[in-house]
């Protein structure tokens, strides 16, 4: 109140008053000198003057109550009680009273310095009064510095816990700054200060609802309906939070809480409904339809049920197989009223779908499809599954294209509409239908308007699949190939930090914020513990202990970088590569056995386009990610596919792996064995892996011709031919009439005995020849046996008798042989296409023989042999 209005309210006849109880006053005080000038009192007992000291000391109370109020009051009537007044025994200072009536008078009429000021010296003198820091709170909110009046606010309600004024409004202001955790924490204090108040609670609810704590939100409501019993939708959100929690024991607990409230209101048809639904969800149609007829009955008589009731009751009818009593309770859905009631005509159509009741569900969904617009897409698709159901293509064909006119992102609407296209023979279609659009790639603005259907790996994998059944190979690659690539990737990545998955700085950082609350600014009061969840609590402390050894490992690498005298680089972690924590486009593929047969097939496409490197990448990265999930036989088929690849690469170092399990798994083929060896021919050093897998196959299989071979041909690569004569003769010993054996111990002796060290050179060379006459004779003197003869005889300068030989060569044919395969290789057609006479060996034989003869001078006769058998 202002000083003026008590100057304005004063008039005469209360000034007269006023100067009637000062003449009052004045006779009470001398009276009272008196009594104290005759002390102690005579003939009075000591009571007696006591009371009269009560008196005197309050008629001296009333007159300064006067003279500083300056106002007239009247004496209270009440009986004075005796002994000290009742009330605080630490009373307030009146100065600070004063002080703090001048702070709120500055702060009303707007003048904050000064309020600010007398608050602050009222801080000093009394510094656990919450009233100078509730006003200063009220003025930085008028100043509009609601950092600095949150932290007042929160000393005076710390001050004052019992005040939940404040404590509400600190929630709001939490609330619009996104500060989580003090707004849990302020609302839990305005709680406990006002325990009775539902807002609150129903606050906290929703703060558990965002945060995804369906078991405390439900928890939170069923307080709020237990302090105000007239809340029903507090109960029915409480029971459809605890069904959310997907446990049994909550599942119940949401039924019993309604049921338990039907015991007392068994009226409230909401509840029956909800329930009925709770219950339906838990396939207890029974118990649903046994709440729905208790109602019924206690329903007044002459009253229908509610129509969601009654399509309840025959939903729990159909799914009890009484599917004509169930359409006693559907009569009420006709044509007419379909579109007011078009939830409860699509859930019974649904029920009846999910229970094979097409015919019926396509009855119901037609009549909504009469009164309905052609932006119901959902209703269309639905139309369209009861006529596929139907066996009806065509039909569900124009339903599906109908829907996907507004459901353009549904994936599984195309990917069922392309299938159906498919036995209708239109491929095409099919292939248009998922195909991405032409404007996919024209930016972001078509990304933000579309969620990129064509990107799901549903669309890919059935786009796939029709290219490989149509045989378009190259668009067949070039959909799948990056998909599968990109997943093997990730997969070998997380495969190698298996045991320790590596997290980001950014996102360690983004979970510890979860615990405390990261600000940059200097608040009062920091560090509330958030509402959050339980695992994410868990894993907020992971990643602040993980940040921690972090920074201390960072540190010594710097001090001994330092210390070293080298120039510190920090690695900060948020570059990491990211690639291992992405989801792999086509998920987990190496545990789904119809991804295996896709990879199976782009291994196959990719040796059909000559892509031998990238089918050779996809084939070991799948044997080496993938060995205990794939089949044996898909392993069999992998690395025949990878044996193929490295046979016909120009770098088949990467196929050694699978050469080496087919010649494994088929040690007495020597098609296998051709194929390693020519395989290790082509390496451009000496792999040690061949030479320790050729030493382990000679032990394990001592009866084994190939390996030896092999060993005495890598011998004669590197000149060594004493040691490759030894392999051969061990070979020999074991197949004395082999043909090649003798071939290749015949041309060892001979390129031996055209060594230095060797003394008995004509003995090395005559066993030489008898193994090349042996070949002549096993071969039943064959064009390649009089070949080897004659190229022997040149080697060692017997030109006489090479051209003897070189000319029956010459007089001889030879038919064209098969190139040998390997196991299970499907015979290629570029290299089935060669042109007659491969085998045949004129033309060496010639060009040999013209040599001898242009270096004896028989130029005539050299030009005669190159123009009969080497022109073109």
């Amino acid at each position: 109140m202002s000083p003026m209005d008590f100057v304005d309210n004063n008039d005469d006849d209360s000034g007269v008053q006023r100067y009637k109880q000062f003449e009052r006053l004045e006779s009470l005080a001398l009276a009272d000198k008196k009594r104290k000038a005759q002390w102690p009192p005579e003939g009075t007992a000591f009571k007696k003057a006591r009371e009269d000291d009560d008196i005197s000391g309050a008629a001296i109370a009333e007159m300064m109550e006067l003279l500083d109020n300056g106002k007239r009051r009247r004496r209270s009537r009440k009986v004075k009680k005796r002994g000290r007044r009742k009330g605080s025994k630490n009373k307030l200072n009146p100065q600070l009273t004063r002080m703090m009536g001048d702070a709120t008078l500055h702060y009303a009429c707007g003048r904050y310095d000064q309020a600010i000021g007398v608050s602050h010296e009222v801080i000093r003198l009394a510094p656990n009064l919450p009233d100078p820091y509730h006003t200063l709170g009220l003025v930085y909110e008028s100043l509009k510095d609601y950092k600095k009046a949150t932290g007042f606010y929160m000393i005076a309600a710390h001050l004052n816990p019992k005040d939940s004024s404040l404590w509400k409004r600190l929630f709001t202001w939490s609330i619009e700054q996104h500060d989580i955790g003090q707004a849990g924490y302020c609302l839990s204090k305005a709680i406990t200060a006002d325990p009775k108040d539902i807002t609150l609670r129903s606050h906290r609810a929703l703060l558990y609802v965002e945060l995804g704590d369906y078991q405390k939100a439900a928890v939170a409501y069923e307080q709020v309906h237990q302090l105000c019993p007239e809340n029903i939708d507090a109960l029915k959100t409480a029971a459809k939070f605890y069904q959310r929690c997907r446990q049994k024991e909550f599942s119940d607990r949401s039924i019993r809480i309604l049921e338990d409230y039907l015991k007392s209101q068994p009226n409230e048809a909401s509840v029956v409904d909800l329930l009925a639904a709770l219950l339906m969800e838990t396939k207890d149609h029974d118990r649903a339809l046994q709440h729905i007829f208790d109602h019924a009955q206690v329903v007044e008589s002459g009253k229908d049920l509610p129509l969601k009731l009654k399509i309840k009751a025959g939903i729990c009818h159909v799914h009890l197989g009484n599917i004509e009593g169930a359409q006693d309770f559907f009569n009420d859905l006709k044509l007419e009223n379909a579109s007011e009631h078009a939830d409860l005509v699509i859930e019974v159509a649904t029920s009846l779908m999910g229970l094979g009741h097409y015919s019926s569900a396509l009855n119901y969904l037609l009549m909504l499809e009469a009164n309905s617009g052609n932006e119901n897409g959902l209703l269309y698709l639905k139309i369209a599954r009861c006529y596929e159901s139907l066996k009806e293509r065509l039909r569900s064909i124009l339903f599906f294209s109908k829907a996907l006119e507004t459901l353009q992102d549904n994936v599984d609407a195309r990917v069922d509409l392309a299938s159906l296209l498919l036995e209708e023979g239109k491929e095409d279609e099919a292939i248009s239908l998922l195909s991405p659009p032409k404007d996919s790639e024209s930016g972001e603005e078509h990304s933000e308007k579309s969620n990129r259907w064509w990107i799901d790996k549903r669309i890919k994998l059935k786009l796939c699949n029709i290219y490989w059944n149509k045989g378009m190979l190259e668009d067949f690659v070039g959909a799948i190939f990056p998909l599968i690539r990109e997943s093997l990737y990730v997969a070998t990545l997380r495969q190698k930090g298996k045991s320790k998955k590596r997290l980001s700085r950014r996102v360690l950082l983004e979970r510890v914020g979860k615990l405390h609350n990261q600000e940059k600014d200097n608040n009062v009061f920091r560090g509330f513990r958030p509402i959050a969840t339980p695992s994410d609590l868990l894993k907020a402390a992971r990643a602040k202990r993980l940040l921690q050894k972090k920074a201390i490992e960072k540190e010594k690498r710097k001090a001994e970088a330092l210390a070293c005298g080298m120039d510190w680089l920090s690695d900060d972690s948020d570059n990491e590569p990211q690639e291992a924590n992405k989801d792999p486009p086509l998920g987990n593929v190496l545990n789904v056995e119809e991804h295996h047969q896709l990879i199976i097939d782009l291994c196959k496409a990719l040796a059909s386009l000559q892509r031998y490197w990238e089918a050779l990448e996809i084939v070991n990265l799948t044997l080496r990610l993938a060995h205990s999930a794939l089949s044996a036989s898909k392993k069999e088929e992998l690395r025949s596919l990878g044996a193929q690849m490295a046979y016909n690469a120009t770098d088949p170092k990467h196929g050694f792996d699978c050469v080496k399990y087919i010649v494994q798994q088929h040690p007495y083929s020597v098609a296998a064995w051709n194929c390693y060896y020519k395989v290790i021919s082509r390496l451009e050093s000496r792999d040690t892996r061949h030479c320790k897998f050729i030493r382990g196959m000679q032990g394990k299989l001592a009866d084994c011709v190939p390996p030896i071979l092999i060993a005495g041909h890598q011998f004669t690569v590197f000149s060594h031919h004493q040691d490759a004569a030894r392999k051969y003769l061990e070979a020999y010993k074991l197949l004395p009439e082999n043909p090649l054996v003798n071939l290749c111990a015949g041309t060892a002796l001979i390129n031996l005995a055209l060594g230095f060290r060797l003394q008995n050179k004509h003995q090395c060379v005559a066993q030489g020849l008898a193994f090349l006459y042996n070949n002549l004779r096993i071969c039943e003197s064959s064009q390649e046996s009089l070949y080897n003869i004659a190229r022997a005889f040149h080697h060692v300068g017997l030109v006489t008798l090479a051209a003897l030989y070189y000319e029956k060569v010459l007089a001889s044919s030879e038919r064209d042989y098969p190139i040998p395969k390997l196991p299970n290789e499907v015979p290629d057609g570029i290299m089935e296409n060669h042109k007659p006479g491969y085998c045949n060996l004129r033309r060496e034989a010639a060009y040999n023989l013209h040599l001898i003869y242009k270096k004896c001078g028989a130029l005539d006769l050299a030009r005669q042999v190159l123009r009969d058998h080497c022109a073109l």
